[in-house]
């Protein structure tokens, strides 16, 4: 079984750049054909995907959020990081990362972490 758990500041100021690490346990993260996400839900709204980071490493990201998103890997601590920069209060949503794999040009998501909150605020 698949868990996924996030981690990281709950409280980041704005124009600064907001962390999250996922641990993966029970897969690896280089198992072929899975794609490591992180999605976000800001308060009141529906889900908002913003990037992923492949098996072999390469990255996608929500054409939205490109400028500021970056998703990075540590394949030795089984785990892979998201970094948002220049955050606003926009930036404010509950942050889940996930497990998905490809499928007639769809990912499906598997296993999701149980989510942190992430407020920005001065």
């Amino acid at each position: 079984q698949v868990q996924l758990q996030e981690s990281g500041p709950g409280l980041v100021k704005p124009s600064q750049t907001l962390s999250l690490t996922c641990t993966v346990s029970g897969g690896s993260i280089t198992t072929k054909y899975n794609y490591w996400n992180w999605i976000r839900q800001p308060p009141g709204k529906g889900l908002e995907w913003i990037g992923l980071i492949g098996y072999s490493d390469s990255t996608y990201y929500s054409p939205s959020l490109k400028s500021r998103t970056s998703i990075s890997r540590d394949t030795s601590k089984n785990q892979f990081t998201l970094q948002l920069s220049s955050v606003t209060p926009e930036d404010t949503a509950v942050y889940f990362c996930a497990q998905g794999v490809w499928s007639s040009g769809q990912q499906t998501f598997g296993y999701w972490g149980q989510g942190t909150q992430v407020t920005v605020s001065s």
